[in-house]
């Protein structure tokens, strides 16, 4: 049994769809959950649905319509007109309108989490249906009744036990009586049964929590690039592909924000020690990457760039020492606003951390510690990561920046940089990758 996660890039047209129910053919009676994610960028035009509601710019039902229609031409290219199948995404688009209809709500991380999850509901009626149309027999499943979570909005916690027990209740059933199973990625249900998502870009964690609560053979996650690469090829030139890597190493680049994997997948198949292979949709024959405890730690150098860092200088009101229970305040507030520490450093009166830069929270961390503590936003930075560093490599990726903090690890090192604007980092080698 096997677990296949979609992103939406994979099915970001009709023509996308039809390519994943190609690759699909290839296992026709094959025992397999997929997961899938909304289609192209139809997060990021939910996202604009969902703050123009809040802001009640008028536009949030306009911006809707735009998006059902654009879902319903992606259909036109695959169903004849009457198929059952617009039925039941009318009926998942439904769902959002029921929220738009009534006033925004005082919890936005709630109100984002009842519309966002909009596109996975529509993406997965539609692949499931023209996965039928083909002949591959495929059950639709609500996501929802499986994966239980916590009430914490925009980054459910999963509860574990419930989510295994409904996972053999309901979806071993399903796959004893043949064909796939299609379910959405990122999204989960509170005992309240108000749907939670476990974070952005959150699609590969759930097909994680599947293979570890169906005690899946493997799990794969189909890209647009040829596997795991030791460098973004939109950053860098001259880019391999890692042909196998060690969870471990899989996470530590995933904690420094490599964005070819979710930071929580790792967790739950290493747990059940479950191969995780990153292929490609495109290429859908090419090796692609093997992720298990079965593999070497000889590694080149390789670089994970995070965008959009913010520095947060933070200082004592009276120029008392930065003691353990000014850290225990500060993480504590950081942890209630979730807030992610990337780096630290502190001196005798100030203590400086590396977050990602969320106006909204940042600016109310720095309310909620007024009344102590002194901060000081420095915007416009990127966090670079170099596991496995050489001096060659360090001295290329300074070229063209400022560098306002770094540190070293063993053979991890960390840079908060700031870009000097006329200096181009496309074409820059990084040693050790040709």
């Amino acid at each position: 049994m096997r677990v296949f996660k979609f992103g939406g890039a994979s099915l970001k047209d009709a023509d996308g769809v039809k390519n994943v129910a190609s690759i699909l053919q290839r296992y026709k009676g094959e025992s397999l959950v997929v997961i899938v994610s909304a289609m192209g960028k139809t997060t990021n035009a939910l996202e604009d649905v969902i703050n123009a509601h809040a802001k009640q710019t008028g536009q949030a039902q306009e911006l809707y319509n735009a998006l059902k229609e654009k879902h319903y031409a992606i259909m036109r290219d695959l169903f004849d007109e009457g198929d059952d199948a617009f039925a039941q995404v009318h009926d998942a688009f439904v769902e959002g309108e029921w929220v738009l209809d009534e006033a925004p709500n005082d919890n936005y991380d709630y109100m984002y989490d009842q519309i966002v999850c909009i596109g996975e509901m529509v993406s997965s009626r539609i692949t499931a249906a023209y996965l039928n149309k083909v002949g591959l027999k495929t059950t639709w499943l609500d996501a929802r009744d499986v994966v239980a979570t916590d009430n914490t909005y925009r980054e459910g916690w999963v509860i574990w036990d419930k989510t295994r027990a409904n996972a053999a209740r309901i979806v071993t059933p399903m796959l004893a009586d043949g064909g796939f199973v299609v379910s959405q990625g990122f999204i989960g249900s509170t005992s309240e049964n108000f749907t939670t998502t476990l974070g952005r870009e959150g699609s590969d964690y759930s097909a994680a929590i599947f293979s570890h609560c169906l005690d899946a053979d493997s799990m794969s996650i189909w890209k647009d690039v040829p596997g795991v690469l030791n460098a973004d090829p939109r950053l860098f030139d001259n880019v391999i592909k890692l042909d196998r890597l060690s969870y471990k190493e899989a996470i530590e680049m995933t904690y420094y924000g490599a964005s070819v994997i979710h930071p929580k997948t790792i967790k739950p198949l290493q747990n059940k020690n479950i191969p995780l292979f990153v292929k490609s949709f495109i290429d859908p024959d090419g090796s692609g990457t093997e992720i298990s405890s079965d593999t070497e730690d000889t590694y080149p150098p390789i670089v994970v760039v995070e965008k959009n860092q913010a520095l947060l200088h933070i200082s004592t009101l009276d120029y008392s020492f930065v003691a353990e229970h000014h850290m225990s305040r500060l993480f504590g507030k950081a942890a209630d606003l979730r807030i992610f520490v990337n780096m630290m450093q502190n001196t005798a009166i100030s203590f400086t951390i590396c977050v990602p830069n969320v106006p909204e929270r940042l600016e109310r961390f720095a309310k909620d510690i007024a009344d102590e503590f002194k901060v000081k936003v420095e915007e416009g930075l990127e966090l670079i990561t170099i596991r496995h560093f050489n001096q060659e490599t360090i001295d290329n990726l300074k070229k063209g920046k400022v560098v306002l903090f770094e540190e070293r690890i063993r053979n991890t090192m960390h840079m908060v940089v700031r870009n000097v604007p006329a200096i181009e980092r496309k074409a820059v080698d990084i040693p050790g990758s040709k």
